[in-house]
């Protein structure tokens, strides 16, 4: 499995981590969910899906809770997702287009001091719900 792991900090305006993989070859029209198979340790993460190659376009997110030390799976329905951009929620932009996701991450956000782990066994995309 891939591991995000590391300690956030909050010097300097931080209290984030991010991690996102390189752009994606799948056309992922017809997209409904991701379903992801996670181990955590509690806290809460998000999903990220980026639409645009550069790095400074909006960043779709949805959030997930993890509980300590069990595989769990989350289905993520693309209609939950919500588009962000450093962290402020944006308004007047599109909602997700399936299509056009390019890359997939993760984020932990929130604020709270200290080492995090989140092991992921495997990221499915859906098209078929529930």
């Amino acid at each position: 499995c891939a591991v995000f792991s590391g300690t956030v900090r909050l010097e300097n305006s931080g209290g984030f981590a991010s991690v996102r993989s390189a752009p994606l070859r799948e056309n992922l029209t017809g997209l409904t969910a991701f379903v992801l198979r996670v181990r955590g340790d509690g806290r809460r993460y998000k999903f990220s899906v980026r639409t645009g190659a550069g790095f400074d376009t909006p960043l779709y997110q949805c959030s997930f809770t993890t509980k300590q030390g069990e595989w769990q799976e989350h289905r993520l329905a693309v209609s939950d997702f919500v588009p962000t951009f450093r962290g402020r929620v944006l308004t007047g932009v599109p909602p997700l287009n399936p299509g056009k996701v390019n890359s997939v991450g993760f984020l932990i956000s929130d604020k709270q001091a200290g080492p995090f782990r989140l092991e992921i066994g495997w990221i499915k995309a859906s098209s078929a719900w529930p």
